[in-house]
This record gives structure tokens, C-alpha cells and sequence, in this order.
């Protein structure tokens, strides 16, 4: 009779501990997450939001990086999703507009001490 008494003692001082622990968790990890998508996700997100915007915005005669570093200009657009850039003097290459990796402006190509 007695191990019954506690039994029931001990569960019934265990089961308000319980949901206070689970509401002290969700507090910190809700903080956490928000710090994580102010800091991290959300200027990730708006900087492929301007990176694409740009892309999508070259025309012809301007000058682009692709992916593996190679400057080239644009000589013309194919469709929506490819164009035709002059590496070099009479060799032109057809890549996909998705390989740029940035579009080079006419400011960002003066030489710093001017």
C-alpha cells in the first residue's frame, strides 16, 4: 500500500517539470532560428535575387565572367537562357546564361589609382 502512495507521489510531482521543460526548449531554438534567418538565409536569398536580375538583364556588348574565370563579351543573346560570348579575337563560345558569374560594369573596370 505504502509503494503505491509513493508511486503515485512521484508521478504526479514529475508530470508539471515535464512541460515546462519542453516550453524552456522551444524558446531558446525559436531565438535561434530566427537569429539563423536574419543573419544567413534571408541576405543569401536577396543576393540570388540581385544575381539573377542581373543576368537576366545582360544584353549585347556586355562584358561577363563565366564560372571558370574566363572574361568574355556578349556578341548575341540565343533564346532566354543562352548567349554567344567572344573570348578572344574571332573565337566565340554558346554557354548558357547561368554560368555567369558576374556582369562586369563599366565602372568596375577602371583601374583603381584614376
Amino acid at each position: 500500500m505504502s509503494s503505491h502512495f509513493l508511486l503515485s507521489t512521484a508521478a504526479a510531482a514529475g508530470a508539471p517539470g515535464g512541460a515546462a521543460a519542453g516550453l524552456s526548449f522551444l524558446i531558446p531554438m525559436g531565438l535561434m532560428l530566427l537569429i539563423f534567418w536574419l543573419l544567413v538565409w534571408r541576405p543569401q536569398a536577396q543576393q540570388v535575387k540581385t544575381h539573377r536580375a542581373a543576368i537576366a538583364a545582360v544584353k549585347k556588348g556586355d562584358e561577363v565572367i563565366l564560372g571558370g574565370g574566363i572574361r568574355g563579351r556578349v556578341t548575341k543573346l540565343v533564346g532566354d537562357d543562352e548567349a554567344e560570348v567572344e573570348i578572344a579575337p574571332t573565337v566565340r563560345v554558346r554557354v548558357v546564361k547561368s554560368t555567369f558569374t558576374q556582369v562586369v560594369t563599366a565602372a568596375s573596370t577602371k583601374p583603381a589609382n584614376d
